[in-house]
C-alpha cells in the first residue's frame, strides 16, 4: 500500500539565496520521464501517495472529452485551467455555460477575487465582488456542467463523488495513472480530488503530453486536442505573465501547476517531469522543472535561461535585488 509523502521521502530540490547566504531550502520529490516513457531521473520517493490538486485537471478534462463534452481550441484550454480571472477568461467561461444552457449560479466553486492584480485592482475601484465567474477552478467546473447536460447527468450534486460525472471521471483516471486511488479529498475548488502516486501522475501525464490528435485511438486524439489547444492558447491555462503561461509561449512545453507545489511539464518531444515541494511551496516549482529538463537534454540552456529570467524567482533587499531563487542542481 502507498504511503503519503513525508520529510523523509524528500530530497533538496531549490535554495532561497540572500546575499550569498542559502536563507531557506526546498524540499520535495521529482520524477522525470524520457521520450519513450522511462524513468531517467528520480529524486526522493516517487511512490509516496500525494494530492495533486490542479495538476489533476487535464486527466478531468480530458475524461469529460471523453464523455462526449464538446470542448475544443480556448473552451478545452480553459476546462483544463487555473486561471487568473482577467475579463477574457471570464467571457470563455461565459461561453461555455451558454453552451450548457445553465447560468454561473450553477457553478459550484466558490465566489473569489481574480489572482490578476490588475482585474482586482479594477473591480476594487469599480465596488465590485468575488465572484465564482473569477475563482480560478470556474473553467473546469463549466466544463462539468456542460459534461453533465450532454449525457442526460444532474447538474445539482455534480461534485458528489457518487455523481455519475464523478465516477466516470474518477474511471478515466485511475486508468491513465495506472492505479486505484485509496483517497478521495475536496479540492479548494469542492470538486473531489484523488490520490495518486508522483510515479502514476507522470505516467498519466507523459501519456497526455506525447499522444496525437490524429492517433487510431479515440482517447489518445482527444489528448492530442488538448495538449494543442493549451500550446496555441497559452493564455488560457493561467495568465499573461504567469509562470505556466510564459514557459508555454517561450518554449512551447505543456505546463500545469497544482497547489502545494505541485507541477507537471512535457517538452516537445516528450520529455516529461513531475515534481513535489514537500512545504507546499510553488515559488520555485517552475524552475526546478525547467533545469530538469534541460538536464535530461529536452530544452536548450539559452531558452531555460530567458523563462527564468521572466519568473518570480529575485530576492529583494533595501529595494534592490540581492539574491535568488534557484534549483538547488
Amino acid at each position: 500500500m502507498p504511503h503519503t509523502f513525508s520529510v523523509s521521502d524528500a530530497v533538496e530540490l531549490a535554495v532561497v539565496e540572500r546575499s550569498g547566504f542559502v536563507e531557506s531550502r526546498h524540499a520535495g520529490a521529482a520524477i522525470v520521464l524520457a521520450p519513450d516513457g522511462a524513468v531517467s531521473a528520480s529524486l526522493g520517493d516517487t511512490s509516496a501517495l500525494i494530492l495533486p490538486r490542479s495538476t489533476l485537471k487535464p486527466l478531468q478534462a480530458l475524461a469529460m472529452l471523453s464523455a462526449g463534452a464538446p470542448l475544443e481550441g480556448e473552451h478545452l484550454g480553459l476546462a483544463t485551467a487555473s486561471h487568473s480571472g482577467t475579463d477574457r477568461h471570464v467571457e470563455v467561461v461565459r461561453q461555455i455555460l451558454h453552451s450548457a444552457g445553465v447560468t454561473e449560479d450553477a457553478l459550484g466553486c466558490p465566489p473569489a477575487w481574480p489572482g490578476d492584480t490588475a482585474t482586482r485592482d479594477a473591480l476594487i475601484r469599480e465596488h465590485g465582488a468575488p465572484a465564482r465567474l473569477r475563482m480560478n477552478c470556474s473553467g473546469k467546473h463549466a466544463a462539468m456542467l456542460l459534461t453533465c447536460v450532454v449525457n442526460g447527468w444532474p447538474t445539482d450534486g455534480y461534485l458528489d463523488p457518487a455523481h455519475p460525472l464523478q465516477v466516470h471521471i474518477r474511471d478515466v483516471v485511475e486508468r491513465l495513472v495506472g492505479e486505484k486511488s485509496p483517497t478521495v479529498a475536496v479540492d479548494g475548488c469542492g470538486a473531489p480530488v484523488l490520490a495518486v502516486t508522483l510515479f502514476g501522475l507522470a505516467k498519466a501525464i507523459h501519456r497526455i503530453g506525447t499522444a496525437s490528435s490524429t492517433s487510431p485511438f479515440a482517447l489518445h486524439r482527444s489528448a492530442g486536442a488538448l495538449v494543442q489547444a493549451v500550446r496555441a492558447h497559452p493564455w488560457t491555462i493561467d495568465g499573461p505573465g504567469r509562470p505556466d503561461t510564459v514557459a508555454i509561449e517561450q518554449l512551447g512545453v505543456f505546463a500545469k501547476t497544482g497547489a502545494e507545489g505541485v507541477l507537471v511539464m512535457v517538452a516537445p518531444d516528450g520529455t516529461t517531469v513531475v515534481l513535489k515541494m514537500l512545504d507546499g511551496s510553488t515559488r520555485a516549482t517552475t524552475a526546478v522543472a525547467l533545469r530538469l529538463l534541460e538536464r535530461a537534454g529536452a530544452l536548450d540552456a539559452a531558452g531555460v535561461g530567458e523563462v527564468m529570467a521572466r519568473l518570480p524567482l529575485t530576492v529583494t533587499g533595501g529595494g534592490h535585488d540581492v539574491g535568488a531563487i534557484r534549483p538547488a542542481f
